[in-house]
């Protein structure tokens, strides 16, 4: 019995196997992007590094960065997928 395993970052790729396979996602929310200069024509960002929610997983807080203040959409993100096939 054989295996591989694929890790594709921030993918559009796709990984086919013949026999059984699984797909595991990770999700991490990197650096914010909101431009706070916008009004005024201008480009600046805040310098934070890493979205850390505000509360616990499930409450609408969970979407706010604690470090900056902003939403969770504005951060950068970064999708991490792991394939696993099994060949027998």
């Amino acid at each position: 019995m054989e295996q591989c395993q694929a890790v594709l970052k921030s993918g559009g790729g796709r990984s086919s196997c013949s026999t059984s396979s699984s797909m595991i996602a990770n999700v991490r929310y990197m650096e914010c992007q909101k431009n706070h200069a916008a009004s005024i024509g201008g480009y600046a960002v805040d310098g934070c590094r890493e979205f850390m929610a505000s509360d616990a997983e499930g409450t609408t807080a969970a979407l706010t960065c604690a470090a900056c203040g902003c939403h969770r959409n504005f951060h950068r993100r970064e999708v991490e997928t792991e394939f696993a096939c099994e060949y027998t």
